[in-house]
């Protein structure tokens, strides 16, 4: 009897195609979708009567760090504070003597936008997003020293609460929604202060007119609009990096988060 002179293989699977760091995985599309949801709640919210009060707290945090930006920026380049004033009807007001002008009015935008878009990051991963709540914790309490009406105080406490309660919702995974909600509320925080000064003729103008007065041949829906598609081009910047360095699998995220504060 003969014997083939050689033993067949078993079949190769081709290789697995090459995937792009920045394709989102199926566990981090949700997130894009996230994403753009809460820019539609949040725009519905910051505008409807009713709604703008419940989200006061958040509002506060959001025009608080808006408002430090500028006194940063302020200092740094050799000006004064006058006067701050961080109001969740009348909007927030930094008001400087000295310093370089353009300068700190940019910062304002900036400052937000870089700011929303590290949250935005941390909304990818739940060991960040254990880290960035406490930033929001201290964010939601600091306004309170310029704010003394008992409501806002009291919605500020649900929302530590809530903020607390979500450490212990599947081991802190519920935290990454809520950092991307603080992420989309300060990335887009110019859109937020046009609306007050469109719908609402708010007392401090937004820093878009501002940037009219300033350059008064530049119109301020003009201003609106360059600051609309720095804010978009950064987010999209920053998702990508989400996407990019935080490819994990629930498991994976659940035994990194675990070593930190373990709920």
């Amino acid at each position: 009897m003969s014997y083939p002179s050689y033993v067949p293989r078993p079949p190769v699977a081709p290789p697995a195609p090459h995937m792009s760091p920045i394709a989102p995985t199926s566990n981090q599309v949700p997130v894009l979708y996230v994403i753009v949801v809460y820019a539609v709640v949040i725009f519905a919210a910051w505008v409807v009567p009713g709604a703008r009060v419940v989200i006061t707290p958040l509002k506060l945090f959001t025009i608080g760090w808006h408002e430090l930006c500028h006194i940063s920026m302020a200092v740094l380049t050799g000006g004064s504070v006058l006067k701050v004033s961080i109001d969740p009807d009348a909007g927030g007001a930094t008001i400087v003597s000295g310093g370089h002008p353009p300068t700190i009015l940019a910062a304002g935008y900036v400052g937000s936008t870089i700011f929303g878009g590290l949250f935005i990051m941390a909304g990818f991963d739940t060991l960040v997003s254990k880290i960035m709540s406490f930033v929001i914790g201290i964010g939601l309490v600091a306004p309170l020293a310029l704010v003394r009406d008992k409501l806002t105080i009291l919605l500020t406490v649900f929302y530590e609460g809530l903020l607390i309660g979500f450490w212990f919702i599947d081991h802190g995974q519920a935290l990454r929604w809520y950092c991307l909600l603080i992420g989309v509320m300060n990335a887009f925080y110019v859109v937020w202060d046009i609306a007050d000064d469109k719908y609402f003729h708010k007392a401090n103008d937004s820093d878009a007119t501002q940037w009219a007065i300033m350059f008064p041949k530049t119109r301020a829906h003009v201003w609106a609009i360059i600051w609309i598609i720095f804010e978009i081009a950064v987010l999209i910047g920053f998702v990508f990096l989400g996407i990019a360095a935080f490819k994990r699998t629930p498991d994976e995220m659940y035994a990194e988060a675990a070593q930190f504060l373990p709920t």
